[in-house]
């Protein structure tokens, strides 16, 4: 750790907070992960098929903002997806352009089946917060986000 002579009282507890973050994090994505892949998913697939199960079918070139995914990716993203019968693919009536990714029935069951053990499993990881302190947090990180992100719009 950097020697504390040189870092007043919010410095030190800016960086540690960084780093307790930046391991939170780590660990929990590692179990978020691994509960996932007992699906036979991966975190973007998984990502995708959430997306659409909870918001319906949307412009495929618009999945990859709300799921974090370079656009570059997500046709692959969608190709795995279409390959494994989860979603198909749905032309824009009005717009030769836009092409929708659609849950299929198949993906539909698949969601219906995996959500809630999903959910169970985020409860899990997550149990180390109690309810009311969850609330706290994330409107506490919504802000160190939205603060973090002004900054880079300076």
């Amino acid at each position: 750790m950097v020697e504390s002579n040189n870092l007043n009282k919010d410095q030190e507890l800016s960086l540690k907070l960084f780093v307790v973050l930046t391991r939170a994090i780590q660990v929990i994505e590692k179990h978020v992960i691994q509960n996932i892949k007992s699906y036979g998913l991966n975190l973007t697939e998984f990502g995708v098929l959430e997306l659409l199960y909870h918001k319906g079918e949307q412009p495929i070139q618009r999945i990859g903002q709300k799921v974090l995914l370079a656009s570059s990716s997500i046709t692959y993203v969608v190709d795995k997806l279409e390959e494994k019968e989860y979603i198909t693919r749905r032309a824009c009536p009005t717009d030769r352009r836009v092409t929708y990714a659609v849950l299929t029935e198949s993906g539909k069951k698949l969601m219906d089946e995996i959500f809630p053990q999903h959910a169970a499993a985020m409860r899990e990881i997550m149990g180390g917060v109690e309810e009311q302190d969850k609330e706290v947090l994330i409107n506490q990180l919504k802000g160190l986000g939205l603060h973090a992100q002004n900054l880079s719009n300076k």
